[in-house]
């Protein structure tokens, strides 16, 4: 880090203590110019379709890498890091993680870092705060520069924003909403993005009362069940031409016919009873929110093999149509409770 960024965290008193997503409907995806090579050439990699990242400049592929599954667990650095590196190799050039992932050892981040330190530039890195202040959230920040290796993230964001609390605390004097700002005022920051799946009025609100650059929400074939993201959220952030990126296509795995209750871990408290399994297959939760006009999903990945097989289908999409997203979020009806278990339910 530089040495005038490490100063201003220091004096801060808290030093190691369409053109843009609202024209982006499906149909704006932009695939791969012809081939330009010779006949018999080296195969190469097929590109992935991008669209725009709202209005902050960057083409994002389809398909980005969410720090979470295996880049969040404790000492697990070998697989972790060649999913990132792998993920980098296909094209992938958004990449999600927070302070909070991995625990106090924050273990995405560390693990994410060990490839920022030689591929920085391949890569728009994105990191959240989940503490409400401006003390604490330029604490975290210090952190997050110094365990991803970079002087800059591209985006910071206010993680997971669930409770009227939360908004009240973020934009009340001292909050977290400051430090944003002020990390963008030197630079340690280029855009600013709110973050949540539990009640879209709270993220509703958020936007209203500040212009964020992006917004990572939680959509996806069941999204209509319950307090729908898309019926008021989705289209305002159109509107505000805000970069969207969808989370939560598979709910951890929950809507997914592959889900098996007898082999998963014990449902914490937060993620709720998952007893049966899903109706969708992989392709059709990716699909039912790549049609939907959001700039990129992003998406935690167990191993490499996922990756791949995740990169290829967002390569293969074709946008679905209205009928075929009704027929999708019919069809996850039977599981849309535990499809939804990050949505507020009392």
């Amino acid at each position: 880090m530089s040495s005038s960024r490490r100063d201003f965290l220091r004096t801060t008193g808290v030093a190691t203590a369409s053109v843009v997503a609202g024209t982006l409907a499906p149909s704006a995806v932009q695939a791969a110019p012809p081939d330009p090579r010779p006949p018999g050439a080296p195969e190469r990699p097929a590109t992935m379709p991008s669209r725009n990242l709202g209005r902050t400049g960057h083409r994002v592929g389809l398909f980005s890498l969410g720090g979470q599954a295996a880049i969040e667990q404790p000492e697990n650095e070998a697989a972790a890091v060649a999913i990132v590196e792998r993920a980098l190799d296909l094209g992938v050039n958004y990449i999600d993680t927070a302070a909070q992932y991995g625990g106090d050892a924050r273990w995405s981040q560390r693990y994410i870092g060990e490839v920022m330190k030689r591929r920085r530039k391949e890569v728009y890195l994105a990191s959240k705060t989940h503490d409400r202040t401006r003390d604490g959230s330029l604490r975290l920040l210090e952190q997050s520069l110094k365990l991803l290796h970079t002087d800059q993230l591209d985006a910071w964001q206010l993680h997971h924003v669930t409770t009227r609390d939360d908004v009240d605390r973020i934009f009340a004097k001292g909050g977290a909403l400051e430090a944003l700002q002020e990390a963008r005022e030197q630079k340690l920051v280029r855009f600013l993005g709110v973050t949540g799946h539990a009640d879209p009025d709270l993220l509703l609100e958020c936007i209203e009362r500040f212009p964020f650059d992006q917004i990572l929400m939680a959509v996806n074939a069941a999204d209509p069940h319950h307090l729908s993201f898309q019926a008021k959220l989705l289209p305002r952030a159109v509107e505000k031409r805000m970069g969207i990126i969808g989370m939560k296509i598979p709910a951890r795995g929950r809507i997914l016919r592959s889900w098996d209750p007898a082999r998963a871990a014990p449902a914490t408290k937060f993620e709720g009873e998952a007893p049966r399994p899903g109706t969708l297959d992989m392709r059709e939760a990716l699909y039912y929110t790549l049609s939907l006009p959001v700039s990129t999903v992003v998406v935690g990945c167990d191993d490499v093999r996922q990756l791949e097989e995740n990169v290829r289908l967002a390569r293969e999409f074709t946008p679905l149509s209205q009928a075929q997203l009704a027929e999708l979020t019919e069809k996850t009806r039977p599981c849309h409770r535990q499809a939804l278990f990050f949505r507020r339910w009392a």
